[in-house]
Parts: C-alpha cells; sequence; structure tokens
C-alpha cells in the first residue's frame, strides 16, 4: 500500500526527517535561497521555488496532486501559513484553510473577531494616526505597537506614556512597519498554550512560562509553567475558545497569553508548533514531538499516543551580547557539564556580527535544562546561561545592519503576505 503523500512547505531539515518514521511520502518545496542538500534523502520530490510565489506553486501543486494526490499540506514555517492554507482549500484536502491560516496570521483580524465574540476582549485599534495613537494611550495608559502581521518579537514596541508617543511614531516612520495596530498594552506574566487539535477537536498538550526580562524579545521558557490549578483551567478554556473561533482544524497551536489581573488575554496564535525549542521542552515533560505528532494525522496516526503528565520540567535560556564584532566566546565547555544541561549551543564565534536585541533572531545561543521542577529548571538554565560569555568589540560599520521591517525579513527572503502585490518573477 502507497504511503499517504504529504506537500511539506518550507520547513527545516530537522523537521522533514520526521516524516519518515511517521509513515508518509514527502514533496518538498523550499526556496532555493534557504535549501539544504542534505534534506534529499528525506523526500521523494523537490520543488526548488519560491513558494510565496503564490500563482507558481499553486500551478505545481495542481499539477503533482493531479498525477498523485496529496493527503495533506504541512508547514511549520510562519512564512508558508497563508499559501498552505491557499493550498488546502484550492486542492481540497483536510486541514487548516486560508480563512483559519489569515486569522491567526493577521493578529487585526483575529483580535476583531475575539472582541466581537466577546472572548477576553482586549482594545485596539488599526492604522492610527499620531494623533489618534496619542488618543489611546491617553484612554488607555499604555499601550503596545506592533504589525498586523509577523512573529518572534518583531517590530514590537512599547508605548509606556503619552511622552513617549512622538518617538514611536518616528521609529514606525524610519522602521518601516507598514500596516500595524495598536492595542491597550497588558500587564502581567507571559505563557503560551502548546495545543494540537484532530478534526477540530482540541488537546491542550502543555502550557509554558515566559521570561523577557522586562522587554518585548523572549529570553527563556519553561514547561510546565507553574501556575495554580484554577488559572491553568481558565487558561485551557480560553484556548479552545480561541481555537474554535477561528476554525482550526487539525495540527498543532502556539497561543502566547498574558495572565493580567482580570484573567488570561490572547496576544497572538499561530497553526504551527512553538519556536524557541518549546517542541523539545514539551517533548522532555510530557512525551509527545508534536512536530512528529503533525506528520502522523496523515501517516501512521494516533498522533498524540504518547501523551502523559508531566515528568519534572524543562526550561530554555538564550544567550545575548552587546552590539558589536564578536572576538571571543568562553564557558560553553563549563556549561555542557553543569547540573541539569542537556544541551549548550553558541550560534555566534569570533568575528560573528552580533546586532541590537530587537527580535528572536538577535540572540547568541541557548540553554536547555531538564530539572525536578520549573523553578529549578529555570534557576539551572539562567546558572549555565551565566557562565557563557560572548565579548563583543564596537564596531559601528558591522553593526550597521537593515534597521527596517523589509531589511530584515529580506535577509531571510521573506515577506509578511505574499498575496499582496509583489514584483513579478
Amino acid at each position: 500500500m502507497a504511503k499517504p503523500r504529504v506537500l511539506v512547505i518550507g520547513d527545516s531539515i530537522r523537521l522533514v526527517s520526521k516524516a519518515g518514521p511517521a509513515g508518509v511520502d514527502v514533496v518538498y518545496a523550499q526556496k532555493p535561497s534557504q535549501f539544504d542538500p542534505a534534506v534529499i534523502p528525506h523526500c521523494s520530490q523537490l520543488l526548488l521555488v519560491d513558494y510565496q510565489q503564490v500563482p507558481t506553486v499553486v500551478a505545481l501543486a495542481r499539477a503533482l496532486h493531479e498525477v498523485r494526490p496529496f493527503a495533506r499540506v504541512v508547514t511549520q514555517s510562519e512564512a508558508a501559513q497563508l499559501v498552505g492554507g491557499h493550498l488546502v482549500d484550492l486542492l481540497g484536502l483536510q486541514g487548516n484553510g486560508a480563512r483559519t491560516t489569515r486569522l491567526l496570521h493577521d493578529k487585526s483580524a483575529m483580535r476583531a473577531l475575539l472582541n466581537e465574540r466577546g472572548i477576553a476582549a482586549v482594545p485596539f485599534a488599526v492604522n492610527p494616526t499620531r494623533e489618534q495613537l496619542a488618543e489611546f494611550v491617553a484612554a488607555h495608559g499604555a499601550a503596545i505597537v506592533k504589525p498586523t502581521k509577523g512573529s518572534g518579537s518583531l517590530g514590537v514596541r512599547p508605548v509606556r506614556s503619552a511622552e513617549e508617543v512622538d518617538e514611536v511614531w518616528a521609529w514606525c516612520e524610519e522602521f518601516g512597519i507598514g500596516d500595524f495596530l495598536v492595542e491597550k498594552l497588558l500587564v502581567g506574566p507571559e505563557l503560551s498554550v502548546e495545543a494540537f487539535s484532530e478534526a477540530g477537536r482540541h488537546t491542550v498538550v502543555a502550557v509554558t512560562a515566559k521570561d523577557t526580562d522586562s522587554g518585548v524579545v523572549e529570553l527563556g521558557h519553561v514547561v510546565p509553567a507553574p501556575f495554580p490549578a484554577e488559572q491553568l483551567d481558565a487558561i485551557r478554556d480560553l484556548t479552545i475558545d480561541l481555537l474554535d473561533a477561528v476554525g482550526l482544524q487539525d495540527g498543532p497551536s502556539h497561543t502566547e497569553m498574558i495572565l493580567t489581573a482580570e484573567g488570561p488575554r490572547i496576544v497572538e496564535s499561530h497553526c504551527r508548533r512553538g519556536g524557541d525549542f518549546i517542541n523539545d521542552l514539551v517533548r522532555m515533560v510530557h512525551g509527545v514531538d508534536l512536530e512528529e505528532a503533525t506528520y502522523r494525522l496523515a501517516g501512521t496516526g494516533a498522533p498524540l499516543a504518547d501523551l502523559h503528565p508531566a515528568r519534572g520540567a524543562a526550561a530554555v535560556r538564550f544567550l545575548t551580547a552587546e552590539p558589536g564584532t564578536v572576538v571571543s566566546v568562553e564557558g560553553l565547555a563549563r556549561a555542557q557539564r553543569m547540573e541539569g544541561v542537556v544541551r549548550a549551543v553558541v550560534s555566534v564565534e569570533p568575528g560573528s556580527v552580533v546586532g541590537e536585541l530587537r527580535w528572536s533572531e538577535d540572540r547568541c545561543g541557548h540553554v536547555i535544562v531538564h530539572a525536578e521542577d520549573a523553578e529549578t529548571a529555570v534557576r539551572l538554565a539562567r546558572k549555565a546561561a551565566d557562565c557563557i560569555v560572548v565579548t563583543t568589540e564596537p564596531d559601528p560599520a558591522a553593526t550597521a545592519r537593515p534597521a527596517t521591517l523589509d531589511g530584515l525579513l529580506g535577509a531571510f527572503d521573506e515577506v509578511l503576505d505574499p498575496f499582496e502585490a509583489r514584483p513579478a518573477e
């Protein structure tokens, strides 16, 4: 019997390599600029194509589907979500279609839907003028400005008082933020919910606590989140209400929230597993690999067969450094030998350029720890991360990196919305 055939869009070799054990046959679509030849043994066919050029990828997918139909479209890449949902509808496949992927990719659309349905409503406005932004901050005390689309804390700026409005507005123009929304600033512990859905039935697999050190870029996570049972119940209920509202059908989801004094409030959500090695933390603690489970939907089935209550806790802590050119990296070997450490990695080396901490891609490495409880895991992860010292020297020429939204995305050959007007191929 032939294996179910899946179209995988934009994922890394680490993810694609999990398709084989799940019993599926992979047709892999990847941008030439992001292609890794090591993925070849894991695929039956390759499409080297800019999958964000929608007419091209649609023509290719249609032709291949006619010859041998796909069972599903799979992607864990944020850049491919809208294209994936479009293809699900176009080819008549089971999965998350264009409405769902659009609602989860476009923060303003999701917020409007939630507020309309009375699901943990949060005041917001889209593309305000400078005067309207000032009025919003005056009405709500503080606000957060962010692009309507995107992830990884890209282009997110708080406006904590009326005195900061002009500065933030000038930054929005300089950064080229494009379509953006302003929301009431939510205050409280940050968290995310890792869930998995099958035919519209949602299972909350884990709740992750987050640490931003009072900034906007995430610097640490721990699973399970050490919250009281009644708060966890409210968090789970809100997650399911959200997933039902957007019509999520299948696969993993990653929903970010803030636990305010009024209860949990949704920040954003995605129909993919969470990044930042959250999948590794979930697997260590709850026994489920959400990446492999995604392939099992079309392959061997029973995607959550290994799910169990939390066994211990796992934490990740990210490394940062002052902007400049790296001159030395010290302490990595020592960190790798420390108590509880599962993995310690530095992603820079002497000569690398470290930019200002503007989004997740500006971090310098990470440490993952497994321990008996969340408090211990966080403590050990911080201790190991503190052992690793990345020393830089100021170099204005080297750190003059693109300071616009398009410039940062361009380094990864991505656009936020492939359905908007683009230059011809």
